[in-house]
């Protein structure tokens, strides 16, 4: 098995990144939570090559470390609503979509809210449980709502497969809209 290669720090332009080779057919361009840029890239590529398809790449990349930087922020405001008020809002949000699965569903799923660093919801189907995350709180109502619904649609669906999104857009045709919003 060939050993793995030592990611190096590169410069193309004024944009500092992480390349990594690896055993991989395209080049993948990547930004991190921390706005770092990271690329990997097949083994046979020359680093000028990468360097110009960094350069090629500026905007795309301020525009992702700017997404970064603001989600970055929202990360670090306070929650204006405390744990019962969260978890109020919660359940009324999901009494609304239960009907929807109640033959799938006898009794209601279980909500739970914490803090999360990187979902915004989880469902465990065995326990019956959905655990949201309290930041969820700081979006508009359509975007919490569409998050509820998803974790709901997975007591269906466990994986995000083709089925999982047909029942998705049957219930909520705006679900990609309001996914976005996420992402502001």
């Amino acid at each position: 098995m060939a050993k793995a290669a030592k990611p190096q720090l590169r410069q193309a332009d004024d944009i500092c990144y992480t390349l990594t080779y690896k055993k991989v057919r395209n080049i993948n361009l990547r930004v991190g939570r921390d706005g770092s840029v990271l690329l990997s890239a097949p083994r046979r590529l020359p680093v000028e090559e990468l360097d110009r398809f960094v350069s090629s790449h500026s905007e795309w990349i301020a525009a992702a470390q700017a997404r970064m930087r603001r989600r970055l922020q929202k990360a670090e405001q306070p929650i204006p609503y405390s744990d019962s008020q969260c978890l109020e809002i919660f359940t009324s949000i999901s009494d609304q979509f239960y009907p929807l699965f109640s033959s799938a569903l006898p009794e209601k799923p279980v909500i739970r809210i914490r803090l999360m660093k990187s979902r915004w919801g989880s469902c465990c189907p065995t326990k019956r449980t959905i655990t949201l995350n309290k930041r969820l709180l700081c979006y508009p109502q359509e975007a919490v709502e569409y998050v509820v619904l998803h974790e709901y649609v997975h007591f269906l669906h466990p994986d995000h497969q083709k089925g999982f999104y047909e029942t998705l857009s049957r219930l909520m045709p705006d679900y990609a809209r309001r996914r976005a919003l996420l992402r502001e």
